[in-house]
């Protein structure tokens, strides 16, 4: 579902999605209900099972909430369509894996939405901030997510001041995976992706619900949430021919073929 705003592609079981508003790729209210109606076709595809999430241009990745559309009126907690803001925040059952490619500069909500993804890949140059401190704006997802992140004085200590971080130090508090000369984000981008498309889906589906779900619970009972199978992706798991078929494939010293069911 290619707009203006936010280009898509397939290519086999890879979704790339592409926003694309220059010049800072920034994110008004339909640009959000736009990406809400693609991650939500993208988690109810079967065939598709793994998403990468770039900015277009070299400069910025995403400077998240659009400034200029609230000066014209856009509430800043206003209905932003499925998902939430960046149509992936708040969208319930996502179990499915998600790169994020930063291309540049990703602050404010760019930040938040990147921090939704399960990888985080950036350019060489990117560079990351909350500056919504300046702005007299709550920077609200990155306040409950980030302090969980990377050590807590330096997640307040964005949250605070605004302080830009470049990608090195991004990657040294452990947000970002790795760094990628900006010629090759892509690329690499593309190879994690293949990666994990050849893997167990339901697996992924599984370990994205258990994550998620797991956050705020004492172990042990995560722990016997899980072998009781009261997951619902755990269950489909377990039931499923694509756990006989790993099992199968190892004791025939072959590799698996995955089916997603």
């Amino acid at each position: 579902m290619s707009t203006e705003a936010v280009r898509t592609r397939i290519e086999g079981g890879i979704l790339e999605v592409n926003i694309d508003r220059p010049k800072a790729n920034a994110i008004d209210r339909a640009t959000s209900t736009t990406m809400g109606q693609i991650f939500t076709e993208f988690r109810d595809n079967p065939d598709i099972r793994v998403a990468i999430l770039t900015g277009s241009g070299p400069k910025f990745f995403s400077a998240g909430w659009d400034l200029k559309a609230a000066a014209s009126g856009e509430e800043v907690d206003g209905d932003y369509g499925i998902g939430g803001f960046g149509g992936i925040q708040e969208l319930e059952n996502f179990n499915k894996p998600v790169i994020c490619a930063v291309n540049g500069i990703c602050c404010g909500g760019g930040f938040e939405i990147a921090l939704c993804a399960d990888i985080i890949l950036a350019a060489d140059h990117a560079t990351f901030a909350l500056p919504e401190i300046r702005s007299g704006t709550v920077a609200d997802a990155a306040s409950i997510k980030l302090p969980k992140r990377i050590p807590y004085h330096i997640a307040m200590e964005m949250l605070l001041t605004g302080r830009w971080l470049d990608a090195d130090e991004a990657h040294r508090w452990g947000f970002v995976n790795e760094i990628v000369p900006a010629a090759e984000l892509m690329n690499r981008a593309w190879e994690v992706a293949r990666l994990i498309e050849s893997g167990p889906p339901l697996v992924y589906a599984a370990i994205k619900e258990v994550v998620r779900e797991a956050e705020n619970m004492r172990f042990l009972d995560a722990l016997r949430k899980i072998t009781g199978r009261e997951f619902e992706t755990v269950d489909a798991l377990y039931s499923s021919e694509d756990q006989l078929e790993g099992a199968l494939a190892f004791s025939e010293k072959r590799d698996p073929v995955w089916k997603g069911r």
